[in-house]
């Protein structure tokens, strides 16, 4: 396909339905910053024509911003018109400077907690201001102002201008929930033309939008004038959040194939411009970009295209903005600003723990401003960080030969010193002390810590064993060499665990090559590790557990047990079937396993493991139809015939799903099948022998107790249970 084709078989619809968003959308911006409405069409066309040619993002739709909204309308207040426009200009400049200095991925270091937190934040502030609009009144100075007045503004409803207003929130509302051939017509502005469509026909007194002397009123910016101080701030604080907000949107749609230094070029050139013509200062927008990206865009000339068709519109059909009422794009602006508080970036940023920094950036943008909610953002996950950065844990317990065993884990610095200092003083003196430090970092005031109780507890008559697991920072600082100037990797394996196409050192396509290359890193790094373990199991095993389990791939016994070598007995089979004693057709191999591990090394433990999304059910439920033509796979399916009928007659066992379900109940069948064969049995009556089943989530990576079972004179379960490991 050639290059024109593509152009206009992706990049021109694309380019429309981002239009026909983003001129509703810039008007409604350009009312929230307190800017001539015309200033919000020009962005968005400087957005597009300049940001989509020069910038380094293919599908990102550049243009006014809500989320400069807020800080955008305090400069107006601040300064004048004219003068903001110049801050506009002057960030611009900032912008292009960083971005050919090459800064660009600098601004990838600030926590999206605190991008989210500062959106969600000026969010709540746009919807409480512009809902005054929608009510038929005035919004206030504040977020908390508005918030104080809005029940008297609700008591006074301003008749034909609240009626409007609520209209078009309820068409936004509804859009959504229409089928999709009406949805073609972008919601914002679907409820625009039928808000106005409304006030026109029924004849209602609203507010009316005025594009008069589009371009033959365009002035030019001015120096703003006071403080230099505050003016250096406020160009700062729009190139800034300007550049982060459009870089993060781009990595966001684009990922890591955008250029981010050309990407923030472009942006401030388009600033510079959009400056000079005194409109809205240019970023990224995700509401347009993903527009586009959904509709279908494949290169940067969907972007471009679309601020042709704003500046057109501009030009030949500004006069039907004149028909939206006010109140309809107040209206908008609320709805923007609920959609801004996205619950999506919570439950993200809440695996990680940031929820606090979320939080604390929201409010403290809706009760200070945006500027100081941002920096208080940054200093709490810099506070976080630095938490994080000098964890460590600290655990004493006694064995039971009277040993005392202290493991320290993390990074060991002067914040550990109290707590480390607790551990130690718990151990009794003239105790035998094995001291085990796992740590990547141990600064002067913890090795002090360290080495004053070493000396103190030995001179009362106990001994202390030091193995450091990870790096000898105890023993390099105890024989006065100079310690490292900073935390050093570990020494582990490279991922042993993870599989060949996830590895660095073994080839991604697998099969000899795979094998020979993991032999030969098994060798080399995990080899000296444990040779002296293999050394003492050459010449015996003496495992204490029989493990059944699938051959599934995923499934791998001594990675979800935590097991090493020596301790379990495995046996895989298709669906970790266990055939019952004496039934057709026989399986000599599991009967043998069974009677190997009983009777030879008399393991105390039998572990059924299942999983979860097994062939092997699936097979069943399907009746043998997916075994399809392996007529082996067929003839040994018929030993879960068991856990097949148990499946029809519980239809109150545990599980999810039907396939989910009938995984669980084959681990608890398979346990009774154990209990066909005599010697096992008899283990388990005398409490020699205990039957365990577990089930493996994959999805989840999670492990359960399906059912662990004892000595039990009655033959039936002793504990049942569904418990989490």
């Amino acid at each position: 396909m050639t290059v024109r084709n593509g152009i206009l078989r992706y990049d021109l619809p694309a380019s429309l339905v981002v239009f026909l968003i983003a001129v509703p959308l810039s008007l409604g911006i350009a009312v929230a910053s307190g800017a001539p409405l015309a200033a919000g069409l020009i962005s968005a066309a400087v957005g597009g024509i300049v940001a989509g040619f020069l910038g380094g993002s293919a599908v990102q739709i550049s243009g006014p911003a809500a989320g400069l909204s807020v800080v955008f309308a305090e400069l107006v207040h601040t300064y004048g018109w004219r003068a903001t426009c110049m801050i506009t200009l002057l960030a611009g400049v900032v912008q292009l400077l960083l971005g050919l200095f090459r800064v660009a991925r600098a601004a990838l270091a600030v926590s999206p907690a605190v991008v989210h937190g500062m959106l969600a934040g000026v969010g709540v502030v746009i919807a409480l201001s512009q809902l005054h609009m929608v009510l038929g009144g005035s919004p206030q100075r504040s977020a908390v102002e508005n918030l104080l007045e809005l029940p008297a503004q609700i008591a006074d409803l301003h008749g034909h201008a609240a009626a409007v207003g609520l209209l078009t929130i309820a068409v936004l509302l509804v859009w959504s929930r229409l089928p999709r051939k009406m949805r073609v017509i972008p919601a914002p502005l679907a409820a625009l033309v039928i808000s106005a469509l409304a006030a026109g026909l029924l004849g209602w007194d609203v507010t009316r939008v005025d594009l008069s002397g589009l371009f033959t009123q365009i002035q030019l910016p001015v120096l703003p004038s006071g403080d230099w101080h505050g003016i250096v701030g406020a160009v700062l604080l729009v190139a800034l959040l300007a550049g982060v907000e459009s870089l993060l949107c781009s990595v966001a749609i684009d990922g890591h194939r955008v250029d981010l230094d050309k990407e923030l070029t472009g942006q401030g050139i388009a600033n510079v411009v959009a400056g000079a013509l005194c409109a809205l200062p240019v970023a990224g927008g995700i509401v347009r970009s993903t527009a586009n990206k959904t509709a279908g865009a494949r290169s940067r000339w969907s972007t471009i295209l679309h601020g042709c068709w704003v500046l057109v519109f501009c030009l030949g059909l500004g006069w039907t903005v004149r028909l939206i009422p006010m109140e309809s794009l107040a209206a908008l602006l609320v709805f923007i600003g609920i959609q801004m508080i996205n619950l999506g970036h919570v439950r993200k940023v809440h695996g990680h723990g940031e929820v606090p920094i979320y939080v604390v950036t929201l409010i403290s943008v809706v009760l200070l401003g945006l500027g100081e909610g941002v920096l208080m953002g940054l200093a709490l996950a810099a506070l976080l960080t630095l938490r994080r950065l000098t964890w460590v844990s600290v655990q004493a317990r006694q064995h039971d030969d009277g040993r005392w065993h202290v493991a320290v884990n993390g990074s060991l610095m002067f914040l550990g010193v109290p707590r480390l200092a607790a551990a130690l003083r718990s151990v009794p003196a003239g105790a035998d002390v094995d001291l085990d430090l796992n740590i990547d970092f141990m600064d002067n005031a913890a090795f002090e810590t360290i080495h004053t109780w070493r000396l103190e507890h030995e001179r009362g008559g106990g001994s202390v064993q030091i193995d450091e697991l990870h790096d000898e920072w105890y023993t390099i600082a105890a024989s006065g060499s100079r310690m490292f100037p900073a935390k050093t990797p570990p020494k582990a394996p490279d991922r042993w665990w993870l599989p060949w196409t996830h590895r660095r050192l073994v080839p991604r396509q697998g099969g000899p090559a795979a094998l020979e290359s993991g032999a030969k890193e098994f060798h080399e790094r995990t080899a000296p590790l444990v040779r002296a373990i293999f050394t003492e199991l050459a010449h015996k095993q003496m495992p204490s557990h029989l493990f059944i389990t699938c051959a599934d791939s995923r499934v791998v016994p001594s990675l979800i047990t935590a097991s090493g070598p020596g301790d379990l007995f495995t046996l895989r089979n298709i669906g970790n079937l266990v055939p019952r004693c004496g039934l057709g057709p026989t399986d000599d191999s599991v009967a043998a396993a069974i009677e190997y591990a009983t009777q030879v090394l008399h393991v105390r433990t039998i572990t059924v493991c299942g999983h979860s999304g097994c062939g092997a059910m699936a097979g069943l439920l399907s009746g043998g139809v997916k075994a399809g033509s392996m007529p082996g796979l067929r003839r040994w399916l018929r030993h879960g015939n068991h856990s097949l009928a148990r499946y029809i007659d519980d239809h109150d066992g545990p599980g999810a799903g039907p396939l989910d379900r009938l995984c669980r109940l084959n681990v608890l069948q398979q346990l009774e099948n154990l209990r066909t064969y005599r010697r096992v049995d008899e283990l388990v009556r005398s409490g020699q022998l205990e039957l365990v089943g577990l089930y493996f989530d994959i999805g989840a990576a999670r492990v359960e107790v399906l059912s662990a079972v004892g000595e039990d004179v009655s033959g039936s379960a002793r504990r049942t249970g569904n418990m989490v490991l």
